[in-house]
């Protein structure tokens, strides 16, 4: 059984340390396709062996990810710490540089479930009318203080924990992404009426 936590709180310096291109691919498809050695992944993501192994030794030193112990000689096998992260703003409040990698990293994010959802969109005729049923969007305005978003999010992220784990048993059980953003609503500028 994985000891492993499901999560990890990233401080300012891991924040610095994820926001970079490559280190975030690198950790999504270590977490994605499971453990891999720097030269499958240079090769997974078109880029080169050195590159890779310099990027993950960045990511392991804040605890992103770690070596295995499948490595023989001076093959070296890396795997995802945990399969999720998360941080609080009020973590770099006042830290230019983690104010900046917050910035970058949501916006990244949100880029990546963009693309993500139109591939979904794109291969979605060729799926069954039971998982293109099944696969839900929509949005939601709720009226709540911080105190009771934190809970509100506390407690999806329970329910989605109590779903993480595979179905071995289910023949149709698939990865199913699910993301969620949580924001106040920001009122637009009135548009301009044409006479």
């Amino acid at each position: 059984m994985d000891e492993r936590p499901t999560s990890i709180h990233l401080d300012p310096r891991a924040l610095r340390v994820l926001a970079h291109p490559l280190r975030s691919r690198l950790l999504t498809a270590l977490r994605i396709h499971g453990p891999a050695t720097a030269t499958s992944l240079a090769r997974e993501l078109d880029t080169n062996t050195g590159a890779t192994s310099y990027h993950l030794r960045k990511l392991a030193s804040v605890g992103l990810v770690e070596e295995t112990d499948d490595g023989r000689g001076r093959e070296r096998w890396w795997r995802a710490s945990t399969a999720s992260h998360e941080w609080r703003e009020r973590d770099v409040a006042g830290d230019p540089d983690g104010e900046a990698a917050s910035a970058w990293l949501r916006r990244h994010y949100f880029q990546g479930f963009a693309e993500r959802y139109e591939r979904w969109l794109d291969a979605s005729d060729a799926e069954s009318v039971d998982w293109r049923d099944a696969a839900e969007s929509g949005d939601a305005e709720i009226r709540v203080s911080p105190d009771h978003l934190r809970a509100f999010e506390a407690e999806l992220m329970s329910l989605l924990g109590r779903y993480r784990d595979p179905s071995p048993d289910d023949p149709q059980a698939r990865r199913v992404a699910v993301y969620f953003h949580t924001f106040p609503v920001v009122a637009a500028d009135r548009p301009e009426v044409s006479a």
